[in-house]
């Protein structure tokens, strides 16, 4: 994204620091005056984006001058039970991947605040204020709480499954994904693809959640700008089943065998798709011809491990405090294999 610079409340006079520009940390300048210091943020629940690091910077901060830090929960719009990718690969640390957590954590942003602070001794002086009658199994549509852009192509709750399902393989800019459309993350596209073909392919998979429609369409802006390409669309036809990460590598491996001239993996562009990924390990094993499935069950084993260690900072369960939990039955939901969702 681009820079944000600082800039003064027009209203109030109050200065507005920019914490996505020349600093990502409130300095101790910045927070000469503060009292305390209040992080009410939307985040998507995906690890490459950044606003979670902005919060724990931002925490790490308020800690060395002795100012509280409040966060004011909200929810995780993937759900709080979701839990898919690689554990982040310190050697592949970066503003948009800063901890050793999943690509998809299942953690609200107090439940991961909490989890920062005690895993990485922040030391701050935490307080979270958590939501009334939140659910782990909550899809942010069923929260009825509306939503708001939390950049410009996130325009809607839905697209965060998308984000998640096509962000990292567009770092690689071999395809377009739907950036420079009205549909960003959602689509598939080059001058180069068949949309049929790969729209055959994929289905083929019977991924959970998930259909593939072949269209065309020309992007307005961005790097794909005025041309004509064709692919596929993602749709969502159960986003309680669908898995983002188990089809961002179907969708990698199509690519791969079914266009093996077009370059997928440029070498220009890997190492912005490896610190998104959080690991070299996907596009190595990718690359060499190894199923999507053999790659995703690998990840079981330390994501077992991670759900352990989450375990202490849940703040919330599939009931409302509220409500009977013996009265209230939650939705079936499909797991993959090695517990996965």
């Amino acid at each position: 994204g681009e820079y944000v610079a600082d800039t003064i409340d027009t209203r109030t006079g109050i200065p507005a620091f920019s914490l996505y520009g020349k600093n990502r940390a409130p300095t101790p300048e910045m927070l000469r005056d503060v009292d305390i210091l209040i992080y009410d943020i939307q985040d998507i629940g995906s690890r490459a984006y950044t606003y979670i690091y902005t919060m724990a910077l931002s925490m790490q901060a308020a800690a060395k001058q002795g100012i509280p830090f409040v966060v004011l929960d909200r929810p995780n719009p993937l759900g709080g039970e979701l839990i898919e990718g690689p554990i982040l690969d310190e050697r592949f640390k970066s503003f948009i991947g800063l901890y050793p957590i999943p690509y998809i954590y299942g953690l609200t942003a107090g439940e991961l605040a909490k989890y920062f602070n005690e895993e990485y001794q922040f030391g701050a002086n935490l307080i979270v204020v958590p939501m009334r009658g939140w659910r782990r199994y909550m899809l942010f549509e069923e929260t009825r709480l509306p939503w708001v852009p939390t950049s410009p192509h996130v325009p809607h709750a839905q697209t965060v499954f998308h984000i998640a399902a096509t962000g990292c393989m567009g770092e690689l800019s071999a395809v377009n994904e739907g950036v420079g459309y009205t549909l960003p993350f959602e689509l598939l596209g080059h001058t180069w693809i068949d949309g049929p073909q790969l729209a055959a392919e994929l289905n083929a998979q019977k991924l959970p959640g998930v259909f593939f429609r072949p269209l065309h369409y020309r992007p307005y802006y961005f790097g794909h700008k005025d041309m004509q390409l064709a692919g596929v669309q993602i749709h969502l036809t159960a986003p309680q089943i669908f898995r983002p990460m188990l089809t961002q590598l179907y969708i990698l491996a199509a690519l791969l065998k079914l266009y093996p001239n077009q370059n997928i993996f440029n070498p220009a562009r890997v190492k912005s798709f490896d610190q998104a990924m959080g690991t070299d390990s996907v596009r190595i094993r990718l690359a060499r011809g190894e199923s999507p499935a053999k790659i995703y069950l690998s990840w079981n084993e330390t994501l077992d491990e991670y759900r352990e260690k989450r375990k202490r900072y849940l703040l919330y369960d599939d009931f409302a405090p509220e409500q009977d939990s013996s009265k209230v039955k939650s939705p079936n939901r499909t797991k993959t294999q090695g517990k996965k969702r």
